[in-house]
């Protein structure tokens, strides 16, 4: 079970690389598109890493399921799970967002992608939370 565990773990951090960076890469992306107009490497790199990250996340989560199952789905672990759906809700509208953009649709303001950025920070802060402390 710990090879399951370790490689839930590493594909989590390669995942959380993404759902951190891709928002943050959205905004240079739509900077270097109003300049250029086209998508250039910026959009590109965006675009593989989102895609990328999507396995990793995809791994992670169904380690999860496995780990969990293993362990008797204690409570805490309900509420990291409902935690970690909302996370790849967000994630999936990462994707949207990614998609229209490559077609040079760029919708949310700067300001928005800061916040929906954030979002994600504090959700993970949350996550690994319950994670430490098992609440209950």
């Amino acid at each position: 079970m710990a090879w399951v565990k370790i490689i839930h773990i590493l594909c989590v951090m390669g995942w959380m690389t993404s759902i951190f960076a891709v928002p943050r890469a959205l905004i240079y992306w739509k900077r270097d598109y109003a300049k250029t107009g086209e998508n250039g490497p910026l959009g590109d790199l965006t675009f593989r890493l989102y895609r990328f990250s999507f396995g990793l996340g995809v791994i992670a989560i169904l380690t999860g399921i496995w780990y969990g199952t293993w362990l008797g789905w204690p409570a805490w672990l309900h509420l990291k799970a409902s935690l970690v759906l909302l996370l790849a809700v967000h994630y999936l509208w990462i994707g949207k967002l990614v998609r229209r953009a490559q077609q040079g649709e760029f919708r949310e303001s700067d300001l928005f992608l800061r916040i929906f950025n954030e979002a994600s920070v504090i959700g993970t802060i949350v996550i690994l939370w319950v994670v430490v402390v098992q609440p209950f």
